[in-house]
């Protein structure tokens, strides 16, 4: 299963239609190795035997790249994917990407890839229950004013932004870095250290929205998020649950809602039915 169907909700100029979108699945796999917890990935399900056979060589946890261990698929959930799996393999056949789980290329990409045990997703803290509403009309506003500052971005095309913007649309920061993920921890750090952090309602980034840039919004207590690309599964997921109104597909005056659409307000709407 690569894809899920999420309800959204799209807008385009003045107006609106209800969809229904398939979103790529996001799912965490934890990787055993003689019985301890190593790793957790987060990924699309599906091949998953051959992801975890080339992590092993790709990050040089195993030593000899011929060695095939025992792998056995321990743990699924209740749509039948896999979430747990459990290798083998003798101590004289570890390599030195072993001695360190966080070590892996993946963590660079996503900040839950990496942890060493599924108990670590979760985290305590209250939903956003922010009241104001966002006027729709001025999104497309917010990513000109980001895309405006990508110099790096113009002039390389090899990095990412994020911003960060009152309620009213007024720029706070933007910033950019190779990572997306690393764009978005530079602005929460901006605010913080400028003490602007409660001035932010809206975090814009350049890319697509994983269930680590929601998370990320979250712990900031923004509570509007939006991406020029795509969301995971999961990132609209958590969106839903932590009271973040998160919108993808932002783009030549378009955008979809996929949670918390009650804090929109939109003038002189054409609502269409789908």
């Amino acid at each position: 299963m690569a894809t899920r169907k999420y309800q959204g909700k799209k807008f385009e100029n003045s107006s609106s239609l209800r969809a229904v979108d398939s979103l790529t699945v996001e799912e965490a796999l934890q990787i055993n190795i003689n019985n301890n917890p190593f790793t957790v990935s987060m990924r699309t399900p599906g091949d998953d035997i051959s992801l975890v056979r080339g992590m092993l060589h790709s990050e040089g946890i195993l030593k000899n790249s011929t060695f095939t261990p025992d792998l056995i698929l321990k743990k699924e959930n209740d749509e039948g994917i896999v979430t747990i799996v459990d290798l083998t393999i003798p101590k004289n056949e570890l390599g030195e990407g072993y001695l360190n789980s966080r070590s892996l290329l993946s963590v660079s990409s996503c900040g839950i890839c990496g942890r060493t045990e599924l108990g670590e997703l979760s985290f305590l803290g209250k939903t956003i229950d922010d009241t104001n509403k966002i006027d729709i009309a001025i999104l497309n506003q917010l990513f000109i004013k980001m895309n405006n500052l990508q110099h790096s971005f113009h002039q390389s095309g090899g990095t990412h932004a994020a911003a960060a913007f009152s309620l009213e649309g007024k720029l706070l920061f933007a910033m950019e870095d190779i990572g997306r993920h690393n764009a978005v921890d530079k602005i929460i750090g901006k605010l913080i250290l400028s003490e602007q952090l409660k001035k932010a309602s809206v975090l814009t980034v350049s890319g697509r929205v994983s269930y680590e840039i929601v998370v990320k919004c979250f712990k900031a207590g923004i509570p509007f998020l939006a991406a020029v690309s795509a969301p995971s599964s999961l990132a609209v997921d958590y969106a839903k649950e932590l009271g973040i109104t998160l919108f993808a597909f932002c783009r030549d005056n378009r955008a979809t809602c996929y949670s918390n659409p009650h804090r929109i307000k939109q003038k002189n709407t054409k609502n269409k039915a789908c």
